[in-house]
């Protein structure tokens, strides 16, 4: 039985290589479709965790996992040994960027070296990791080829772009439609397969290189616009007007408009990361990539624009930065998430320790912080702690936190999100 034929009656063996926010999600929905499914971890403690039931994916509830478990449709394993006996191979290893903005494709590589010697006839590898244009063909498949077997002939590999986001609740894998190419046209027949049958939508494209391309356009987009309503936003500062106003009433053009809404800089493991893939590739073919590069300078500049208004706020009491109480709102870096990474709150806790204010803060979801070696811990969001701040800075507006008690007992507030939407009077101060 050849693997199209085991992938359509459901025999087919799923192997996920790496188990944080892309693959353990992922694995979870190939097994609730009735596949085995074997997630390799390099992490003792992830292994454990998850063979006892226990998730660390916000998105994947443990009775999720205890379920699979229980009806042995999933396990996770350090034993690498296993991928031989695993049909489909998806790699979701992390990509980070090295200090000087050149991608780390070393996970990547790590993962492919563990299959190398397990690979087989038959198998289709997909690598889902962020990357640029390029890594699949031009350093995956070189890998896997040394033993001899050739892909598109022996094996299948194709890449197929992560597109997941954490904490939403509309969109998840099986609805948000998923891109595949191939390094041959069988190659991407046979990933739209296996995907189509955890997603409802399947969008093939020519090769590994658009698929790689398609990911990295959908996030420098974004990245690119939230850089320009950002600087919108400190236009409007300079101006008297109300950003938030602004952009709700550009929001009701019907066609040729799509709202961005500015914050204290974008955060996350997407947004802040991936155009910078794109740039340094296109850098070493001699091509400038000016609109990423200035939407970067503005995004990051924006934790040093919002210690200036806070400044700015607190001299209206005759107060200066150093000494004064600062109490921050919200450090994950999206609402209802517990996940800090390149948070732009984190750097704007940074600054203003390091202008000598007295920080705290509230979160609901990241009970503790450390930032350089300052650590602190999550304060309860009480009237007398409200009333003791010298100002309040919402730098991540999530649900669940009380903003009445914010309006009422705030002595200055500065909105960095627009949560007390419709709030006016002296004390509530605008991004």
């Amino acid at each position: 039985m050849d693997l199209a034929e085991k992938i359509a009656d459901g025999s087919a063996r799923i192997g996920i290589l790496g188990l944080g926010y892309v693959g353990l999600p992922l694995a979870v929905e190939f097994a609730r479709k009735g596949f085995s499914v074997t997630g390799f971890e390099v992490n003792a403690e992830l292994i454990k965790g998850l063979n006892r039931g226990r998730s660390h994916v916000t998105d994947v509830p443990a009775a999720a996992v205890q379920e699979l478990l229980k009806a042995g449709r999933f396990k996770a394993t350090g034993d690498f040994n296993a991928l031989r006996g695993q049909d489909a191979v998806v790699i979701c290893v992390p990509t980070p960027l090295r200090k000087s903005k050149e991608p780390d494709v070393s996970y990547i590589l790590a993962a492919a070296r563990e299959v190398v010697p397990r690979l087989r006839r038959g198998q289709i590898i997909v690598l889902e990791s962020t990357t640029y244009p390029g890594t699949t063909r031009e350093l995956v498949q070189p890998l896997l080829e040394k033993g001899g077997l050739k892909a598109g002939r022996d094996f299948h590999l194709a890449f197929s772009p992560e597109r997941v986001d954490p904490g939403n609740k509309k969109y998840q894998i099986h609805n948000t439609p998923k891109v595949v190419g191939g390094v041959t046209p069988a190659c991407t027949e046979l990933a739209a397969r296996l995907y189509g049958e955890v997603v409802d939508s399947v969008v093939p494209v020519s090769s590994t290189e658009a698929a790689e391309m398609v990911k990295l356009l959908e996030n420098t987009f974004r990245a690119v616009n939230i850089g320009l309503v950002n600087e919108l936003a400190q236009m409007c500062h300079k101006l008297g007007l109300d950003v938030w106003e602004i952009i709700s009433a550009a929001a009701t053009k019907p066609f040729g408009y799509m709202p961005f809404y500015p914050g204290p800089g974008i955060g996350g493991h997407c947004i802040p990361l991936d155009p910078h893939y794109l740039a340094w590739k296109m850098k070493s073919l001699n091509f400038e990539p000016r609109f990423i590069e200035l939407a970067g300078v503005v995004n990051s500049s924006m934790p040093e624009f919002v210690v200036r208004r806070l400044a700015e706020i607190l001299n209206l009491d005759s107060k200066s930065m150093h000494g004064s109480r600062v109490l921050v709102l919200g450090v994950a870096y999206k609402p209802d998430v517990s996940d800090v990474r390149e948070s732009p709150a984190i750097d704007v806790v940074k600054l203003l320790v390091d202008q000598g204010a007295r920080v705290s803060y509230h979160d609901p979801h990241v009970p503790r912080l450390t930032v350089e070696k300052t650590r602190f811990k999550s304060a309860p969001l009480s009237a007398a702690a409200l009333r003791a701040a010298d100002i309040v800075a919402i730098l991540t507006a999530h649900s669940d936190v009380d903003y009445g008690a914010v309006r009422t007992f705030a002595r200055r507030v500065f909105d960095g999100r627009n949560a007390l939407r419709g709030a006016g009077g002296r004390k509530v101060h605008r991004l």
